[in-house]
């Protein structure tokens, strides 16, 4: 599979917009009439400077991984220089590749990633872990101006035993989601982990960045998953005990989680299964506005029910949701019309509804008895069903989001993401602040809107895609205030600063606020007793000495 250089995703593919004139009409009603945004046409309109890597250091790491295994040629060094967050994008379609790495490398094994380790260790130079790139925080750009390698793990991709009486697996960390899924179904078991960059994202990636799935509701966030890992960091190696729980002291595996390739080379992990589930049933519930199904979420959850997807929108992204449907026509238009009137008898509008999409998984008979325990609960908030296709459209389309982003950078239009999370308690009332600090940070042609998407007893995320039309020159300052005013947003309001896109250097400059000074002193000292020499991704996750956001 050929991945695009320039965007999101597999080369030649895009975003199905299944009504594009009802789509592109309230994009300019809302933005503005969309323009152009002209990119590059290869990647052989990027210019960069000469590897900063001396002969020798290049022929040390030859020696450690292979002749063939070091590649500092332009092409390979833009494309594994950026993420794939808003900020990349924009500067990629440009030819811009500000910070460059110098070399990407590409172990096949354990040893051969603790000799490069050693080697850059010797040498002064920096490495990134590299697992699929799909990072929207400025994870895998350089962020100083030391010589920089960037470690490519994608050799690294067996699934090395799965032990069926334990329901664990052990796996290295450079496979990606569908082959992961492809040989644990084929036993049996699914991990459950299912993140939007599922078709291009790493276990390793996962694991680093406290990754959470679509269907964390039920499995967990990855950090749940993980039984025992490998880490190879300058001048050694962890490896923690694989059993289910202990008692020993702080827990090395929660230290090594999230730690965004700070400390070290995650190479490995031992993660916990589950059956692949013998039922999925997922339906659509429409509630009259979006605390009511906020509500709704609470008490199931606050209940013991464990839905595999529980996926709120807000009434904005219920109305976008909307517009994607395809026009229907004769005996469907009726049904349609027929809907509406019902639904307003009800006292639901769709043009200001809130859309959950709410699925179980599991036996027959335990999805059948989650039904039951939901649907009361469902009602009293005022829920009503709208049926299964809701899901089933969902479920088609839940990696295609992504797409959609490049079409409306084509047409000019600033396309973002940024989550969060908080308890029930202030739910609602930072789901309004965020809302209303990125509109203002955009102006009048703007859409903000927002879904909960991982549910908890105790609260939930908020997950927010905001629209604007770019400004010509000022497309990433733009982008800058919306971050900025929501990061300062999210800080102020005591909630999580990200939930499961993680820190990378985006949102670095509201560390140390958020840490206390306690917590950032913890923080160094944990990253000096792995890595004295700042050797693994500098310039990331950790505070920053003036924590004082970009201008």
């Amino acid at each position: 599979m050929t991945m695009k250089w320039w965007g999101w995703g597999e080369e030649g593919r895009t975003f199905p917009v299944p009504n594009p004139e009802r789509f592109w009409g309230l994009v300019a009603s809302r933005l503005g009439e969309p323009g152009v945004s002209p990119r590059i046409e290869s990647l052989d309109a990027i210019a960069l400077p000469p590897s900063r890597l001396e002969g020798e250091t290049l022929a040390a790491l030859r020696r450690a991984v292979g002749e063939d295994a070091v590649a500092t040629d332009t092409a390979q060094r833009a494309v594994y220089s950026l993420g794939k967050g808003y900020r990349d994008a924009v500067r990629i379609r440009r030819g811009e590749v500000p910070h460059p790495t110098d070399a990407v490398v590409w172990p096949q094994t354990e040893e051969e990633v603790a000799a490069v380790l050693a080697e850059a260790a010797r040498r002064g130079v920096a490495v990134i872990p590299f697992g699929g790139g799909t990072s929207v925080v400025g994870g895998v750009e350089p962020a100083t101006d030391r010589p920089t390698i960037t470690l490519h793990l994608q050799q690294l991709a067996r699934v090395l035993n799965v032990d069926p009486i334990s329901a664990t697996a052990t796996i290295e960390a450079g496979i990606l989601g569908p082959a992961l899924e492809t040989q644990l179904n084929a036993q049996g078991f699914t991990l459950g982990h299912f993140p939007q960059s599922f078709q291009f994202s790493s276990l390793g990636g996962w694991i680093a960045t406290r990754s959470g799935g679509q269907k964390s509701t039920l499995y967990g966030k990855i950090e749940e998953r993980v039984q025992s890992l490998r880490l190879a960091f300058p001048g050694g190696a962890i490896a923690t005990r694989e059993v289910p729980a202990a008692a020993a002291g702080p827990d090395l595996n929660q230290l090594i989680i999230g730690s965004e390739g700070i400390l070290g080379v995650i190479t490995q992990a031992t993660m916990r299964l589950a059956p692949v589930p013998q039922r999925t049933e997922l339906r659509g519930y429409l509630f009259p506005a979006f605390p009511a199904g906020v509500e709704a979420a609470r008490e199931m959850m606050q209940r013991e029910l464990t839905p595999s997807v529980l996926r709120l929108s807000d009434e904005p992204e219920t109305a976008i949701n909307l517009v994607f449907r395809s026009a229907p026509h004769g005996l469907a238009a009726v049904i349609e019309k027929a809907g509406g009137w019902y639904l307003t008898r009800r006292g639901v509008s769709l043009d200001s509804a809130s859309l959950l999409i709410l699925g179980f998984e599991g036996e027959e008979a335990a999805v059948r008895s989650q039904w039951q325990r939901a649907k009361p609960i469902l009602r009293r908030w005022g829920g009503i069903s709208v049926g299964k296709s809701p899901g089933r459209a969902w479920e088609r389309s839940r990696y295609e989001a992504p797409y959609l982003r490049d079409v409306l950078l084509d047409h000019g239009i600033l396309a973002d993401t940024l989550e969060t999370a908080t308890t029930w308690d202030r739910y609602l009332a930072l789901h309004a602040a965020v809302r209303d600090a990125v509109a203002t940070a955009l102006g009048d042609r703007s859409l903000v809107m927002a879904h909960l998407s991982h549910s908890y007893p105790h609260g939930g995320s908020i997950y927010f895609t905001f629209l604007a039309r770019q400004e010509e020159g000022q497309e990433i300052q733009q982008w800058e205030r919306a971050k900025n005013a929501a990061c300062q947003t999210i800080i102020d309001s005591g909630a999580a600063l990200s939930h499961h896109h993680g820190i990378g250097s985006d949102h670095r400059p509201w560390m140390a606020a958020y840490l206390g000074p306690g917590g950032a002193r913890a923080m160094a000292a944990l990253k000096q007793a792995f890595d004295p020499q700042d050797i693994m991704n500098p310039g990331k996750l950790t505070p920053m000495e003036e924590p004082t956001p970009r201008a």
